[in-house]
């Protein structure tokens, strides 16, 4: 796609650099900004020469660098790790839910699937179900923290302000010693999800639940001990924001949340 609104594009190196002026727009992978045209748009600020590691395992967890790619989430995931991160088991079920081929994944980064805030990015579904900040560079040189789950404010909206950047994505150790349940469903074979659910049993029993894509904004359910079907049913069925577009009615939408919420459960219940 040529974007002809587009009249520089520059390499962010230091975090100077990455001081926006009227017009431009913070680029990492691009595939999506470079599928369609973005009239808004009149340079880029490429900040994959700013060199941050992909990932970096440290005790509380581990770091994603927003510029990491896809490929590069999905190949650490499928390595031998010490000590175990069974979560990690469903990074590829997660990319398999984009909307996008697997080459593109060499591309894509898992930074710009969190700040696109589509309600079906199937990252933002993983990550909000393993209880992950989204570190954010302010333009005063400081940063904030915020669980990706309220990153997301609707379709394509998130709280990132004008000369906010995403530096990375942190996902703490408890999240990822986990048994992790990951299902999805869309209308077309190879269409974007219509629903997708994330569970996510910890060692102490306790059970998360992460509902997108059926919903404008992520809706995640936390619960001491393991719930029982009536009540998890009841949980997910009871967000407001349900939502009808060409992929499907808010009605289908909700029945079949509550449908592959239950998977998730007796996968999790199975998984002990």
């Amino acid at each position: 796609m040529d974007i002809t609104s587009v009249t520089s594009y520059r390499f962010a190196r230091t975090r100077a650099d990455l001081a926006l002026a009227p017009g431009e727009r913070v680029l990492a992978g691009g595939t999506w900004l470079m599928s369609e045209p973005q009239p808004d748009i009149t340079g880029f600020v490429d900040i994959t020469r700013m060199d941050w590691p992909d990932l970096e395992v440290h005790p509380g967890g581990l770091r994603i660098a927003a510029t990491c790619t896809i490929r590069r989430f999905v190949d650490f995931s499928r390595a031998t790790h010490t000590p175990p991160w069974p979560a990690l088991a469903a990074v590829t079920d997660a990319a398999h839910a984009l909307l996008m081929s697997f080459k593109v994944w060499n591309t894509a980064t898992v930074g710009g699937n969190v700040c696109q805030s589509f309600t079906a990015a199937a990252m933002v579904s993983l990550l909000a179900a393993l209880d992950a900040e989204a570190i954010v560079w302010t333009p005063d040189g400081g940063e904030r923290h915020q669980p990706v789950a309220s990153f997301v404010t609707g379709q394509m909206t998130n709280t990132l302000a004008f000369g906010e950047v995403l530096r990375a994505i942190e996902i703490p150790a408890s999240a990822l010693t986990a048994t992790v349940s990951f299902h999805k469903m869309a209308l077309a074979e190879l269409g974007r999800s219509g629903v997708v659910v994330v569970g996510r049993r910890d060692i102490d029993d306790a059970v998360t639940v992460a509902v997108t894509a059926s919903t404008l904004t992520p809706h995640v359910f936390v619960y001491d001990a393991f719930p029982d079907p009536a009540l998890l049913a009841a949980d997910v069925r009871s967000p407001a924001d349900f939502f009808t577009d060409a992929l499907g009615d808010a009605d289908w939408r909700r029945e079949i949340t509550v449908v592959l919420a239950e998977r998730v459960r007796r996968d999790l219940e199975g998984g002990r």
